[in-house]
């Protein structure tokens, strides 16, 4: 199958202006393209608003067209923020796919929460006693349609394209809860974005995390044991995916422990990267 070409889709929400009417809601959502190579270049800095690329998908249907942001419509960088890249209906992640030994293992996935996803810039929130928390950064599939029973032939058509995914991950009760679910659903845990690459070769891209500053050792997509076909064969045995859907593929590099008041960033090479503060969470009222 001839790849897709290369190009940036991102979901976003233009930035309030003194002209804004009360219909414009803190809940729009618009999508953008831009096909440019140098991302940090003027061009790449001028996008193209799109309909949604996640047909039949409700939670990502575009809002109503506002004045300048109807299809074909060009918005410069500065007039909008970066959300998540999709709501999806399920996030999805692959347990001990690092090198060889994972790979000796059988391919397992688990859960996380629709609800646990962030945008870029949004605060990581650790509530008091959570113990040991650190981040992982992994290249995440971004599915295109929905899918069931994909083949190792087939299964690059149900990608839209790949974006940078934050597991972000509690150690200690990643021990005590053998589903993991509280080690990784909890509020806030998987920031994803900037933005949707499409057409990227996968097989061996850099992958690393940026601790306050500090760059620890990175690895690659190389260093996965399973691979990205191999996973979507593997999670659509058993279950539908759907548009939008994310599908976090393992984390090979290093990591450190989170407090309130550092800042991680994720990086994935052809991608990006993918910045997100710490704070402790407040307290529910």
């Amino acid at each position: 199958m001839t790849p897709a070409p290369t190009r940036r889709i991102a979901r976003v929400r233009p930035l309030s202006t003194a002209t804004d009417s009360p219909a414009h809601s803190a809940g729009e959502q618009f999508f953008v393209a831009n096909a440019a190579a140098d991302f940090a270049s003027d061009a790449g800095r001028q996008w193209t608003v799109i309909d949604t690329p996640f047909t039949g998908s409700l939670a990502n249907a575009s809002s109503t067209p506002r004045t300048n942001w109807e299809p074909g419509a060009t918005v410069p960088q500065e007039e909008f923020e970066f959300l998540a890249p999709s709501v999806p209906a399920n996030v999805l992640g692959m347990a001990h796919n690092t090198g060889r030994a994972g790979r000796d293992l059988p391919a397992q996935a688990f859960h996380k929460a629709a609800t646990s996803v962030i945008g870029p810039g949004d605060a990581i929130e650790l509530t008091a006693g959570v113990g040991l928390v650190e981040p992982e950064a992994e290249l995440t599939v971004v599915v295109g349609r929905t899918a069931k029973g994909l083949t190792l032939e087939n299964a690059r058509t149900a990608i839209l394209g790949f974006t940078i995914g934050n597991d972000v991950t509690a150690r200690d009760l990643q021990k005590s809860d053998d589903l993991w679910l509280s080690a990784k659903s909890q509020d806030t845990f998987t920031p994803a974005g900037p933005w949707i690459v499409t057409g990227l070769d996968d097989a061996d891209l850099p992958i690393g995390i940026v601790h306050n500053g500090a760059e620890l050792t990175p690895a690659s997509t190389a260093d996965l044991g399973w691979k990205v076909d191999e996973i979507l064969v593997y999670l659509s045995s058993f279950m539908t995916l759907h548009p939008g859907d994310l599908v976090l593929t393992g984390f090979p590099a290093a990591t450190a422990r989170l407090e309130p008041g550092d800042a991680v960033t994720c990086r994935v090479g052809g991608i990006g990267e993918l910045t997100n503060p710490v704070r402790a969470a407040h307290s529910p009222a």
